[in-house]
């Protein structure tokens, strides 16, 4: 355990902390150093407990308030990802749509290409793939 030596309100402490944490406490303590000079200087000196306190209650206030923030934000998230969800949804639904209307189309086209036949007209299959080609460019458009 390492021993780190602090300074809060012009008074050093000497207080113990992991190995390979002693600059992190360090910043914590200036931090708080900085907090409680700010209130000794709106309210003056009322004494090392009474400004730790008001310190305590305005960091404690800043975390409260840092938690319903980021309440605030999963909510957000969740809301996106239900929406992104909804939205892919409807993309596969319309693909889907798109997707028969285009079997239907083929259908048709064979259909008519048939009819063609029967009638003793000779229908180029590589003319019927294109026509169901161009087709299926103008309906993705």
């Amino acid at each position: 355990m390492s021993r780190v030596t602090v300074t809060l309100n012009g008074r050093d402490f000497t207080i113990g902390c992991e190995a390979g944490q002693e600059s992190y406490l360090r910043e914590l303590a200036t931090s708080l150093d900085n907090r409680v000079s700010d209130i000794s200087g709106q309210v003056g000196q009322i004494g090392d407990l009474r400004l730790l306190l008001m310190a305590s209650l305005i960091l404690v206030d800043d975390l409260k308030e840092s938690d319903r923030r980021v309440a605030e934000l999963e909510e957000q998230v969740q809301r996106l990802r239900h929406e992104n969800h909804g939205a892919a949804s409807l993309q596969s639904a319309a693909r889907d749509r798109l997707a028969g209307q285009l079997a239907r189309l083929a259908e048709r086209m064979e259909s008519f290409a048939d009819s063609l036949e029967s009638d003793g007209i000779s229908v180029d299959q590589d003319v019927l793939d294109a026509a169901l080609g161009s087709a299926i460019v103008e309906a993705g458009a």
